[in-house]
């Protein structure tokens, strides 16, 4: 397997904004650039990976198939956009709020790397060269403990507190194509 590089994307306040617990693609407004930096990352042979804490699942608000019915609904956006998602993550569980079996700590849920770990496990994925996109401090927390080498916190009023395991804050999610390094070019086999 070759290792390439890997744009992680959390998703709601990344991909599509976030006024609480999205379910439905009617609710859906996806943030101006995410196609755009999609397709960036796609063209230099980044693996495109959501990695999502899904509390609402846990406190009972939308159920696993809600969830997967708009991630399937999701991947067919990216997919006419040009820009195919590699994987999606998702964690239910939730430590203080989460229903039955969702009550619980979990490895996966962020700021723990756990789904930054199975993607780069799944994917062969080399963390020190990928980029990670949230807009909460969990989310850049994860990354930098996984590994992850561009850890940006997508910030566009200015608003959030001093990050210290963001590498950057960006205000339009096109400001982070600079940080795509040129194509992922497999390794010739040794003769």
């Amino acid at each position: 397997m070759n290792h390439c590089s890997a744009l992680f994307l959390d998703r709601d306040g990344v991909i599509n904004e976030d006024p609480g617990y999205v379910h439905r693609a009617e609710d859906v407004r996806f943030i101006p650039g995410i196609f755009e930096l999609a397709r960036a990352a796609h063209a230099r042979a980044y693996r495109i990976v959501v990695v999502t804490n899904q509390a609402g699942i846990g406190r009972g608000y939308f159920s696993e198939a809600q969830f997967d019915a708009l991630m399937q609904w999701m991947r067919a956006r990216f997919d006419e956009a040009g820009a195919p998602l590699s994987a999606v993550y998702h964690c239910p569980s939730h430590p203080d709020h989460g229903i039955g079996e969702y009550r619980r700590e979990s490895p996966d849920r962020k700021p723990a790397p756990g789904m930054l770990f199975r993607a780069r496990d799944d994917l062969g994925i080399t963390l020190d060269t990928s980029i990670l996109i949230g807009d909460k401090l969990s989310d850049t927390e994860a990354g930098a403990r996984a590994g992850v080498a561009h850890r940006l916190l997508y910030d566009p009023l200015h608003s959030a507190p001093d990050d210290p395991h963001a590498s950057a804050r960006i205000a339009r999610l096109t400001d982070a194509i600079e940080y795509l390094l040129p194509p992922c070019i497999p390794t010739p086999a040794s003769t």
